[in-house]
């Protein structure tokens, strides 16, 4: 290879490694990199060995994710001496200047050249260390993708359609880390999920930054339903899985399209965020609560066994007492399943930053502790709802290091631990549930 690499002993290629921080998207976009690298020649690191090549995919959402990113390079480059390290994702891409004070990396690269990162990585090196390859991603008008399906290690694997956001959230970076909204043309995404299947897999995770956004900047212009229907038109998978929807985007039509249709797993996530409008308006959210209740009623009106999954942030600058009060009141009152509840932290760069009325911390950890106790409670009467009843469940591939059992995960999201041979990891299989205890693991049986 030349350059910097110093090919471990006993190894024809290079070994790399590829840590990930952040979302779904930021691990679909790993696999990416991953399987080009591997095409390259590369080999990936087993647990523990050391390697030529360390790429670290960072977040940046919130300050506690930007100072997770920098921990986990400096652990990367402590743990692998001599390795060539890469520093991509969010916050590279937002804050390249704070990376460069970290001594021991070669490479920074913006979200705009992520697909470049294995021609960068097995070039010969030059230095001066780092270099910087990085572009005002706000200007970047095209989905950018590997020509090829990315299938990665997991069983039900991400499929990346779309990519940036045009919502400017007043608490949100995000938009100036991946840019403005970006679809996957629409027959690609096809493609792409009858490649899966092909493959052997039984679900696919339909995800985005945006994803309620998906194919409005495309040519002719379409959207999320308009795509859902053809994927049930043309069947090419056993279930698809929605990530993360808007309230103003999950539409009566969408709705209504995943009950009538076996082939969409029961199963919502909706960032609400607040249940209060005057906050919502702070935020710039483009929903009322009103909007909200309607949607998770018709949810639960139409599909009664749908797992509803709601993202919180709990402390933004200005929130009362009430306003806090009305989030959890209309979590309380509506039939959600679970909660992610995220502690508003000051993000440098976003308009929240600079508000007025900050809350402290004692009292958002209070609230967020209030609104956790709440999610579990509802979680668990969910879970216990099934107690008795028979399920089919995708059996994950990896058996719990304690326990020695399976998981597998039912179409409305509910995790089921059950013995059985390895012969049916990665399969659908047919289970009783049986029992779900206070830490809210659900156990079953095949039948």
């Amino acid at each position: 290879m030349g350059g910097l690499f110093q090919i471990k002993r006993g190894h024809p290629a290079p070994i790399f490694t590829i840590t990930t921080l952040g979302c779904k998207v930021n691990q679909y976009e790993s696999d990416a990199i991953a399987q080009q690298l591997k095409n390259s020649g590369c080999d990936s690191a087993h647990h523990k060995e050391k390697a030529d090549l360390c790429i670290i995919n960072t977040c940046t959402v919130t300050q506690k994710a930007s100072m997770q990113s920098r921990q986990a390079v400096r652990q990367v480059i402590r743990s692998n001496p001599g390795a060539r390290i890469i520093v991509t994702g969010c916050y590279a891409q937002t804050e390249p200047d704070e990376i460069k004070k970290i001594d021991g990396i070669h490479h920074i690269i913006g979200h705009g050249d992520k697909l470049k990162i294995p021609d960068i990585a097995l070039s010969k090196g030059k230095g001066p260390y780092p270099t910087l390859t990085r572009q005002n991603i706000l200007s970047e008008h095209d989905f950018k993708q590997i020509p090829e399906t990315v299938f990665g290690n997991r069983t039900r694997p991400f499929l990346k359609i779309q990519d940036g956001c045009d919502t400017f959230c007043t608490y949100c970076i995000v938009p100036y880390a991946r840019g403005r909204s970006r679809s996957m043309p629409l027959e690609n995404v096809l493609e792409n999920i009858k490649q899966l299947k092909q493959a052997g897999y039984h679900e696919v995770v339909l995800t985005g930054v945006h994803l309620g956004a998906y194919g409005l900047d495309l040519s002719p212009k379409t959207g999320l339903t308009e795509l859902l229907n053809r994927i049930f038109e043309s069947n090419p998978i056993g279930r698809v899985r929605l990530s993360s929807i808007e309230p103003h985007e999950l539409t009566d039509d969408l709705i209504q399209l995943v009950a009538k249709a076996d082939i969409f797993c029961h199963h919502f996530h909706i960032p609400l965020q607040s249940g209060d409008d005057l906050i919502l308006k702070k935020m710039h959210r483009p929903y009322p609560r009103s909007l909200f209740r309607h949607q998770i009623t018709k949810i639960n009106e139409l599909l009664p066994d749908a797992a509803i999954g709601v993202d919180t942030l709990i402390g933004f600058p200005g929130e009362t007492e009430k306003a806090f009060e009305n989030t959890y009141s209309l979590i309380h009152e509506l039939p959600v399943t679970y909660l992610h509840v995220f502690p508003f932290s000051s993000r440098k760069g976003t308009p929240a930053s600079r508000y007025p009325h900050q809350i402290d911390s004692k009292t958002i950890k209070a609230r967020c502790e209030k609104m956790r106790s709440l999610g579990h409670a509802k979680k668990m009467d969910f879970y216990k709802k099934f107690t008795g009843k028979k399920v089919e469940i995708l059996i994950e591939g990896k058996r719990n290091r304690s326990t020695g059992l399976l998981k597998g995960i039912t179409s409305n999201y509910i995790p089921v631990h059950v013995n059985g041979d390895d012969n049916i990891k990665n399969t659908l299989a047919r289970v009783r549930i049986d029992k779900v205890k206070s830490d809210n693991n659900v156990f079953g049986a095949l039948y």
